[in-house]
Parts: structure tokens; C-alpha cells; sequence
């Protein structure tokens, strides 16, 4: 079935074109949905909701927006939705991270960090991060939005969003140091 003949089912409500395009954008969507939240469960709860509220809104019919563009733009509201809904605002910060006292930890750059890192240990610490950080990190650094278009969807002021990013920022760069063990030479 191409991507054309899905949408046409799905606007009829079709359950197997639904299935069809749910199979088709799963694992990108389920990217986007751990980005927001602080595990694999939550993830897959946004993601249930996300394509639900695709297929009740059939908002298929805009011609100007690739369908991939509307199914990311409703998980992204509905991640979002989601925290706010759950008030994860709410909750402390968990990166009370170890104190680093190595010089050659605190002189890394950013790029060595992540380095040194697996994906899948940058992508928890993202989403250990507190919701208000992990939502303007993920709409500033993955998703490309502006400060004032975060501010708009946040409900926030600019200042506020570029504060959370400034401390996300600063609390993943401590979190991901305590995580890497810097050779000395002595090995």
C-alpha cells in the first residue's frame, strides 16, 4: 500500500490503512515521544494517545504539509499536552549529579562528551531531565522551534524558555560527566 492509498483509507477510517500508517511511522514517532518523556512506558502512552488523536481528527486533507509533518506536529502537542496534563512541572530536579573535581572532566568540550557516550545513555539523561527543561530542549535543540514560538506553545515567557534551555543544558552536561570514566594514562 503507498503512502497515498493510506491516507485514503484513513479518511474513510479505514482500520487496516490505520494500521497501515500507525506500522509506518511508528519507531520515528516513538523517537520523538521518549524524547518527552522520563521513560519507555510514558513514551508509549504518548504515542497511543498521539495516533489516536490523528486518526479522530482525520486532518489528513492539507495539502500543503507532508502527512509526516501533521502526525510529528500532533505528537509533539500531545507530548506536551500530556506533562502538562500529568503536572510534571512539578517535579524537583533529579541531577543533584555527582560533583566533578577532574580537571580533565570539567575541561571536555561538549562534542567530547558526547563522544565518550552512548546514544542511549544521552537520550535518559534527557529524559531524566525536569519536564520544564526537557520540553524547551527538545522544542529548542530537536525540533528547531524559536524561543518565542516555544513560548507561545508553552504558554511561557521568551525569558522562561531560554532560562529552561539554559539550565537543561547545564544539568545534561553534568549528568552526562558524572557518567565518564576519563583515562589517566595508568590503565
Amino acid at each position: 500500500m503507498t503512502e497515498n492509498e493510506i491516507i485514503k483509507g484513513c479518511l474513510k477510517n479505514n482500520r487496516e490503512s490505520q494500521k497501515a500508517l500507525y506500522e509506518l511511522y511508528y519507531m520515528e514517532m516513538l523517537g520523538v515521544c521518549l524524547r518527552y518523556s522520563k521513560d519507555d512506558n510514558e513514551a508509549q502512552e504518548i504515542l497511543q494517545e498521539g495516533f489516536l488523536k490523528v486518526f479522530l481528527n482525520n486532518n489528513f486533507t492539507k495539502p500543503t504539509e507532508p502527512i509526516k509533518n501533521l502526525i510529528k506536529d500532533t505528537i509533539i502537542n500531545t507530548a506536551i499536552d500530556y506533562l502538562h496534563k500529568n503536572k510534571q512541572n512539578l517535579i524537583v530536579s533529579t541531577f543533584n549529579a555527582n560533583k566533578v573535581t577532574t580537571n580533565k572532566l570539567i575541561d571536555l568540550t561538549d562534542e567530547e562528551i558526547v563522544l565518550q557516550i552512548n546514544k542511549d545513555i544521552i537520550l535518559k539523561a534527557v529524559q531524566e531531565l525536569p519536564s520544564a527543561y526537557r520540553k524547551v530542549y527538545n522544542l529548542y535543540v530537536i525540533e528547531g522551534f524559536t524561543h518565542k514560538k516555544i513560548a507561545e506553545m508553552l504558554d511561557i515567557s521568551e525569558n522562561t524558555s531560554e532560562t529552561n534551555l539554559s539550565k537543561a543544558k547545564f544539568n545534561l552536561r553534568q549528568n552526562l560527566l558524572g557518567k565518564i570514566k576519563i583515562s589517566d594514562g595508568n590503565e
